[in-house]
């Protein structure tokens, strides 16, 4: 007897247990999306005396890391992206203008002799105080490497006002400046000591009248004075201690996100989840009963397994990660849905040889499929995190470990508790006795489908028209994420007219910002504006609404901007590409082409549809667009595995009649599959949010897309390609393999 069932029992086990345990161990690692903060991206450019490459990039990056603790930053994030791209993430940092000025400041700092005054500004080494004298300075005595430490301090007996401590780490130097000083007539500028921060005198003392000439100030240690408040003379002493950057840094992206938006985010997503896993888990127990249950309980495990291998690496989750992880619980059901249809199939043709029978046959028949449907959505996946950042970067990760969970969930946990229940149930109360209503209505009608092939392909066409219609009337409205610009979304107490937020925003100085409102949310969208203007902004729509609450501010430079733009066309070319080449080697070419073009058509009826109703094109569309291809491969692997399956044993058929054969026999699939995924994205649409809710509509409406395109499509374009080709059919496998694999077809 074999012992297989009883190690993947133990696999099982091992598997749930130690997901159980790095769940309960393992604290989740939030995205600022979801938490609240400030993620800053900077690029470095090269200066007159240093090059900007990656060893100047990673010095940078400790500057900036020993600015952010001083600052106090709670778990700050910080990492080198590519050769000159720093990431910085504050959590709870929800003053851009803040954590941008202090946190990516050059802070070239140096004290200098004062050689006496100046008439104006002009001179290589003229600078004016904080009074606004002119002064004319010597060659700099102590830079900011002499620097040993600098604090905020208040001296409550001098008055309220704060000052910044240095120490340094050469206390001779400093007596020997002081003291050259202090050989000056009290008044006289020279008699004062310069301290330059990025070439601005940010204070200039007098030394005081009672130190001796060339005596100077003993102890290695003094006080910047300038009337500062106590975030001033912190924010001071901060980029003093941190040092001085290497190179000068570009602030290139900036995301702000208040901390109430992100709690609506996470419990958008869970009720989103819930709704959709529930309504899906109805959806598998009614269809397959018993074997549907406890395909249920496998995804219960399946979010399990997938969730602990996201804290075990340690991945950030996002916004659209979060979206990401509810819609793979819905293309897990794809794996099950493969495996109960070829059982159900095995069953009705030989029921004499039981349930265990159908069942082994149905786990042994489907793996193709699922393996080939599979690789491509994790070619997506891969896409996704090589060439997108931030959320949507997480977006990839989630879904590819999705992929990777799903297999463990329908393959090993399913088949463990189908295997130890289902030959023990009847055939009825299995599910898998049951031939369902949808292939019970195929076998009487047997609708001839690739008879009217070439008027399918004639009404994709009509659908491509109205999509490049659209793209070339309206165009596509690409957000900030691709054109660069700032946008900042606002909350008010009451609800706001979309006139009076105009009004408020040109009040402001920027009539020719895009505003749109939503009950009490205004979005503002604008060019490279700083910071200075959204608390502008701010400030204008709070004079006139009352309160108001900043809940998202995000950057995107126009360098940025272009080349996100650049990376998204690349991004959806190689995907396609990808596919292609995928499924050329693992199929035939024909059909590889014909299902890459029906891919064609998928995505611009998704992009026609989006350029029609004017809805953003960012990052999220973008991983929709490329989940769409995944999902639509998918769909047409499926179609073409039992096509090469029935050809291989019909071989003097005519193809059209082995193409139609082969849609009406995953027609079932299909269509279970498809609701099983639309259930969460309906989910998500409803419960989502805005963000979310464009990210759900594209994909339902390219999963609708796809699935049509699959038989509609790519079924007759396979038979045009296949009449051209001079290929023969495909050889059936060896009679050998013939036995073990058995006559029947793979879905």
């Amino acid at each position: 007897m074999s012992r297989a069932p009883f190690w993947r029992a133990v696999a099982a086990c091992v598997l749930a247990a130690t997901a159980l345990i790095l769940t309960v161990t393992i604290s989740p690692r939030l995205g600022l999306d979801l938490r609240g903060g400030t993620q800053l991206v900077f690029e470095s450019r090269d200066s007159p005396t240093a090059k900007a490459d990656a060893d100047a990039t990673d010095r940078a990056l400790d500057v900036l890391r020993r600015r952010a603790d001083a600052l106090g930053v709670v778990d700050p994030t910080l990492l080198r992206s590519g050769e000159r791209r720093i990431i910085v993430e504050l959590p709870g940092v929800l003053d851009p203008r803040q954590a941008a000025g202090v946190i990516g400041r050059t802070a070239q700092l140096a004290f200098h002799p004062v050689l006496g005054q100046a008439a104006d500004a002009s001179g290589e080494r003229v600078l004016a105080d904080e009074s606004g004298r002119h002064l004319r300075l010597g060659p700099a005595a102590i830079t900011g490497d002499g620097v040993t430490d600098a604090a905020a301090g208040q001296d409550p007996q001098q008055g309220p006002g704060w000052f910044a401590t240095v120490d340094f780490r050469d206390a001779d130097a400093w007596q020997r400046l002081t003291g050259e000083a202090a050989c000056h007539e009290p008044g006289d500028p020279r008699r004062r000591v310069a301290i330059v921060l990025d070439d601005k005198i940010i204070s200039s003392p007098q030394v005081n009248p009672g130190v001796p000439c060339r005596t100077g100030i003993p102890g290695g240690s003094t006080q910047i004075t300038g009337s500062f408040s106590y975030q001033e003379a912190n924010d001071l002493a901060v980029l003093i201690k941190g040092g001085a950057l290497p190179v000068p840094l570009d602030l290139i992206e900036q995301r702000t996100v208040g901390p109430t938006l992100g709690a609506q985010a996470i419990e958008a997503s869970a009720k989103a989840g819930i709704a959709g896993v529930l309504l899906t888990a109805l959806f598998i127990v009614v269809t397959y009963r018993l074997s549907g249950l406890l395909a249920t309980v496998a995804l219960a495990a399946y979010g399990l397994i997938s969730y602990a291998a996201l804290l075990a690496l340690g991945a950030t989750l996002t916004l659209p990660g979060l979206a990401g992880f509810v819609l793979a619980i819905g293309m897990a059901v794809d794996a099950n849905v493969l495996v109960f249809e070829r059982a159900r199939e095995e069953y009705g043709r030989a029921p004499r040889r039981g349930l265990r029978h159908a069942l082994g046959r149905g786990f042994s028949g489907a793996w193709s499929a699922i393996a080939d449907s599979n690789i491509t959505t994790l070619l997506a996946a891969g896409l996704l995190f090589w060439l997108a950042s931030g959320p949507v970067r997480g977006f990839g990760v989630t879904l590819a470990i999705g992929v990777l969970a799903s297999l463990a969930s329908a393959m090993l946990i399913t088949r463990v508790l189908t295997d130890a229940a289902v030959g023990r149930a009847g055939p009825r109360l299995s599910g898998l006795a049951m031939q369902g209503r949808v292939r019970v209505w195929i076998a009487r009608r047997e609708p001839s489908l690739m008879s009217a092939g070439r008027r399918w392909l004639a009404g994709a066409a009509v659908l491509v028209a109205a999509a490049v219609a659209g793209l070339v009337l309206h165009g596509l409205n690409f957000g900030i994420e691709f054109t660069g610009g700032r946008m900042a979304e606002f909350t008010a107490a009451r609800p706001v007219s979309a006139e009076a937020a105009r009004q408020a925003v040109a009040e402001a100085g920027h009539p020719a910002a895009s505003v749109q409102v939503s009950g009490t949310s205004v979005s503002v969208r604008a060019g490279q504006i700083g910071a200075g203007d959204v608390a502008a902004i701010e400030q204008a729509l709070d004079a006139r609404f009352g309160e108001v609450t900043k809940q998202r501010d995000e950057l995107i430079g126009p360098s940025l901007g272009e080349e996100l733009r650049r990376n998204a066309v690349v991004a959806l070319g190689v995907a396609l590409a990808a596919q292609l080449l995928y499924l050329a080697v693992r199929f035939r070419w024909t059909f590889g082409a014909a299902a890459v073009l029906a891919l064609v058509v998928d995505t611009l009826a998704v992009l026609g549809l989006f350029a029609w109703l004017g809805k953003p094109i960012d990052g999220v569309f973008l991983a929709a667009m490329l989940t769409v291809i995944g999902y639509s491969v998918n769909d047409k692997v499926v179609v073409f595995d039992r096509v090469r399956e029935l050809w291989q044993a019909r071989r003097q058929a005519r193809f059209a009649g082995v193409v139609n054969a082969a849609i009406l026999q995953t027609v079932p699939r299909t269509v279970n599959t498809g609701l099983g995924a639309l259930f969460i994205l309906t989910a998500l649409a409803v419960f989502g949010g805005d963000t979310l809710r464009d990210f759900a509509v594209a994909l339902i409406v390219g999963i609708v897309v796809g699935t049509a395109s699959s038989a509609f499509v790519a079924g007759p374009l396979a038979i045009e390609f296949e009449r051209l080709s001079k290929q023969p059919p495909p050889q059936p496998p060896a009679p050998r393999e013939r036995r073990r694999q058995g006559t029947g077809a793979v879905l």
